[in-house]
């Protein structure tokens, strides 16, 4: 199983990339995990929505430009589904044993992901009704999906 996170904007806090590195070294033994990101564009404070309209789809079709044609796309929106760790576990396992053999999962930038990358989605998947930083939910999902191969493989993890 080849599993891509495909995130707008480039981690630079040293804590965070400390994390990602060890849940990536954990999850070796399941699956191969590759973090991929596209630019991101400034975004002015309080700019008019046609802006944030245009920042959305110009970081959204960069995106889409580096989906390939047979991944299983996982897109993170606030309004996707929401799943228990278990839930997850259970809707990664079903991927696998349905043929899927490339997750992506995309995170959008700070004003969230465009529409056309919405429709791209195979599924839509919401952490929470909050809102987070899209370079911690990063990990934040690494995370989860670690979690969720210990639930397939039937080992131990923290409840």
């Amino acid at each position: 199983m080849d599993i891509t996170i495909l995130s707008v904007g480039k981690i630079k806090e040293k804590y965070l990339t400390d994390g990602i590195a060890e849940y990536q070294k954990r999850l070796s033994r399941y699956c191969r995990v590759r973090f991929e990101s596209v630019e991101d564009e400034k975004t002015p404070d309080k700019a008019p929505e046609a802006i944030n309209a245009k920042i959305k789809k110009t970081e959204g079709q960069r995106l889409l430009d580096r989906l390939k044609k047979d991944d299983t796309v996982i897109a993170l929106a606030i309004d996707g589904q929401k799943l228990s760790s278990e839930g997850l576990a259970k809707k990664i396992d079903a991927l696998m044993t349905g043929g899927s053999s490339r997750l992506t999962f995309v995170i959008g930038g700070s004003l969230g992901l465009s529409d056309e990358v919405l429709s791209r989605a195979d599924i839509r998947l919401s952490f929470s009704d909050m809102t987070f930083p899209h370079q911690l939910m990063q990990l934040i999902l690494l995370e989860q999906i670690y979690r969720s191969f210990k639930i397939i493989h039937g080992e131990p993890y923290h409840k």
